[in-house]
C-alpha cells in the first residue's frame, strides 16, 4: 500500500481509546498500525497538531494523507481508507 500506516494517537487515561483499540486490531491485518501513547511521546503528537484522543492520522510515503479525530466504528475507517488510499 506505498508505505501506508495508521499512528493512533492514544493515552492509558483516555477511554474512547480503549473502545478503538479491537478496531484497529482489526484494520492491523491489513494496514500497518503505530501505537503513540501521546503522553509519553508529546513531540510526535504536537508534530501531529493532535489536539484531541484518539486521533488516527493516516501515512503514506511519510505523508499525512487524512486523520480520524475520536472512536468510529470499523465501517467508518473501511469506508475511510477506501477513498484516501490509493488504488492497488
Amino acid at each position: 500500500m506505498n508505505e501506508a500506516r495508521l499512528l493512533e494517537f492514544w493515552a492509558p487515561w483516555c477511554k474512547p481509546c480503549k473502545a478503538l483499540e479491537p478496531v484497529l486490531e482489526t484494520l492491523a491485518a491489513r494496514i500497518p498500525v503505530q501505537r503513540v501513547n501521546a503522553d509519553e511521546e508529546a513531540d510526535l503528537a504536537a508534530r501531529y497538531e493532535v489536539l484531541s484522543l484518539p486521533t488516527v492520522v493516516l501515512v503514506v510515503g511519510g505523508e499525512e494523507r487524512g486523520r480520524v479525530v475520536g472512536a468510529r466504528p470499523l465501517a467508518h475507517f473501511e469506508r475511510w481508507l477506501a477513498e484516501v488510499l490509493p488504488a492497488g
